[in-house]
């Protein structure tokens, strides 16, 4: 693509904060593709558009890191976790990117657009874990925390399994969990301002202040079981089958699933302690599912 080769090749690993003007960039360019397109249905085209156009510039970041791998003439723990660091940082900005375009056009768009639009990621904003559990009452909700676990469980093996059969093919549960929670963070604090007569863009700062922790904890879950899947997918194809160097890196990315998956418990536990305890957001929730509700929609 155009973006990646104006600049040098380990443009992304050197200056990860590129990743996230990537992925606003490439969002809007997927979402107009789509809406262009496929005039009918273009939330789920929008995000494989705009996973198609990262694909090139993963594709390349991974081909970085196993040139570095080859190049050492001993895989050290040390080695591999720092390679695996830079690239989490970039899945972490895309991911940003793409989640603030999905917000704010969720915002800024006429309710009738945005109904089309994003039509797919707005069928889940009342699902589990958003609302419709969010008020089990007390400190902490053993239901809540488990029907949250279960069902980010399925994503992150989901994000490894695609990783490990494709290579790269994680972008796009990863580029579709981005646009879901843009939409629906955006779409909450539009209603709820329209609820309270409030300013949209305060709300919407306000709500990412609240949920950006387990946000992130739960994203880098996904990030880990995707840069696992990818690097030992190709690990089967550049090393030696049997050999120790072969052992040594499919070993090593086990351990990151598992870190993974240890991310994946924090950031349910943070979410179920914010969905129970933090009555601002209680109250944000509440005012939108009114205005919803107001509007029959």
């Amino acid at each position: 693509m155009v973006l990646e080769q104006i600049f040098p090749e380990n443009w992304l690993e050197t200056k990860g904060r590129y990743a996230f003007i990537l992925g606003i960039v490439y969002s809007v360019v997927g979402i107009l593709l789509a809406k262009f397109l496929f005039r009918g249905d273009p939330a789920l085209v929008a995000v494989g558009f705009t996973s198609l156009l990262l694909l090139p510039e993963l594709y390349k970041l991974f081909s970085i890191e196993e040139r570095k791998e080859s190049l050492q003439t001993k895989v050290s723990i040390r080695s591999l976790w720092r390679n695996d660091i830079d690239i989490v940082r970039v899945y972490i900005f895309l991911f940003l990117g793409i989640l603030l375009v999905y917000s704010i056009g969720t915002i800024l768009l006429p309710s009738f657009t945005t109904n089309t639009l994003f039509r797919e990621q707005l069928e889940v904003r009342f699902g589990q874990g958003f609302a419709g559990n969010a008020f089990a009452g007390g400190t902490f909700s053993a239901s809540l925390f488990f029907s949250l676990l279960s069902n980010n469980f399925l994503v992150l093996i989901a994000c490894f399994i695609m990783a490990l059969l494709t290579g790269d093919g994680a972008i796009f549960l990863i580029t579709w969990n981005a646009s879901v929670w843009g939409t629906i963070f955006g779409i909450t604090a539009k209603n709820a301002s329209l609820f309270t007569g409030g300013n949209a863009y305060l709300t919407f700062i306000l709500i990412m202040l609240i949920v950006f922790p387990h946000m992130i904890i739960e994203g880098i879950s996904y990030f880990l079981a995707a840069i696992s899947g990818s690097v030992i997918s190709k690990d089967v194809i550049l090393e030696q089958f049997m050999s120790n160097r072969f052992f040594e890196v499919f070993g090593f990315n086990l351990y990151l699933l598992l870190f993974g998956l240890l991310s994946l418990l924090l950031g349910a536990f943070v979410e179920t302690f914010v969905l129970n305890n933090v009555g601002i957001y209680q109250e944000i929730i509440q005012q939108s599912m009114q205005a919803v509700a107001g509007r029959g929609l």
